[in-house]
């Protein structure tokens, strides 16, 4: 399934002039009410991406990144690294390009204990999609996203995505749900 992108780039612009308006409102409210702070944390994005040949070694790299940069910040969070505050958005994007290498079937090499079946024949785009559910479904991130890309797309942007849960448009819907509740909490 291919996305239209139309509007993004107005749209990124709208949300960057937002930001720095938003930020300068809450200083003058800081000022006005003599405290002082560097703002609420309301939305942290990881972006990655992968592209070949070396699909293999990568993924497991990117798969430990994945997991252990959730729990290095949740663990900051439950800490109140960033203060006491309501649970932020936690989003992880990967761009993994789509080559012959990353949608064929993946030998399964497991002398010790069995492959679960969902892993079974496989391709590293299948296991990324996978990897996007259980992440989310872990509580790791609050949504996380595979899109697909051949190197051609430099000439066109297109791209492809893996299923419903791990689609661009989930993610880009989580996170503005997820502002504009922040935005009526912060008034």
């Amino acid at each position: 399934m291919a996305l239209d992108l139309v509007d993004y780039e107005q749209k990124a612009h709208k949300a960057v002039k937002a930001f720095w308006g938003y930020r300068e409102a809450a200083r003058q409210k800081q000022v006005e009410s003599g405290t002082s702070d560097q703002g609420e944390l309301i939305a942290a994005i990881e972006l990655k991406s992968q592209v070949g040949p070396s699909f293999g070694n990568n993924f497991n790299n990117r798969t430990e990144e994945a997991i252990g940069t959730a729990h290095d910040f949740w663990t900051a969070y439950r800490e109140e690294a960033f203060g006491k505050q309501p649970r932020p958005f936690v989003g992880w994007l990967i761009l993994v390009e789509d080559a012959p290498a990353s949608r064929v079937p993946v030998k399964d090499k497991s002398p010790h204990f069995p492959v679960f079946e969902e892993f079974k024949g496989a391709s590293y785009l299948k296991r990324y999609d996978l990897l996007c559910q259980k992440l989310v479904k872990e509580q790791l991130y609050t949504t996380a996203t595979i899109i697909a890309s051949p190197r051609k797309a430099a000439e066109n942007g297109h791209l492809s995505e893996m299923s419903q849960m791990t689609s661009l448009r989930t993610f880009v819907t989580a996170l503005a749900g997820h502002i504009a509740a922040g935005a009526a909490r912060l008034g």
